[in-house]
């Protein structure tokens, strides 16, 4: 196959590089301890295991001859890349992270970040969520990111506080129940 027809480039970056969600101007990549630790821990896991294996695969393939139709090495390759820009994501997201314990505020009534919220809408539904960092929030366990309308919203109050939740169809009221930190070690 000739060059022309192949999706990669000359210079080694890709077109597709992962772009890092947006923080506020002047803000900082706000994290606990324990999502910062599995960061960690996936970007050294990328670099001690998983890029040597595919490494040594490549090679295997690459000394098989053609490579034009060898799908080992081809998808080797692939794989590799995607490997590579999520290494430089990674070290780019923990350069700049800000480790913050939210145990610190513990039996605080106030919300900080780290906050577990239970709140209630006008509907009278009640919703629980903890404020974690942009790249820990895990919205399927209740985790929003601090950057998050709700979040936003929530930043500051105290238990029993009333609020306005700005939505993109609508202002809804809440009112902020109960406020939790985790116990501090």
């Amino acid at each position: 196959m000739s060059k022309a027809f192949t999706k990669e480039s000359d210079n080694g970056t890709d077109d597709d590089e992962l772009q890092l969600p947006a923080l506020p101007a002047g803000g900082k990549n706000y994290i606990t301890p324990l999502g910062y630790a599995t960061l960690r821990d996936e970007l050294l896991d990328l670099i001690d295991n998983e890029r040597p294996k595919v490494v040594e695969v490549v090679h295997w393939a690459a000394s098989n001859g053609d490579r034009s139709e060898n799908g080992d090495y081809l998808y080797g390759k692939k794989r590799l890349r995607e490997i590579d820009r999520r290494i430089r994501f990674l070290t780019k997201r923990l350069e700049i992270a800000e480790i913050t314990d939210p145990a610190i505020h513990y039996g605080n009534e106030q919300i900080f970040f780290g906050a577990t919220v239970t709140y209630v809408d006008e509907t009278g539904l009640e919703r629980t969520v903890t404020i974690k960092g942009i790249d820990e929030a895990n919205s399927a366990q209740g985790e929003v990111s601090w950057i998050s309308p709700i979040a936003r919203t929530l930043l500051k109050a105290r238990e029993g506080d009333e609020l306005k939740l700005v939505m993109p169809d609508r202002v809804g009221d809440i009112e902020v129940l109960k406020v939790s930190y985790p116990k501090p070690a």
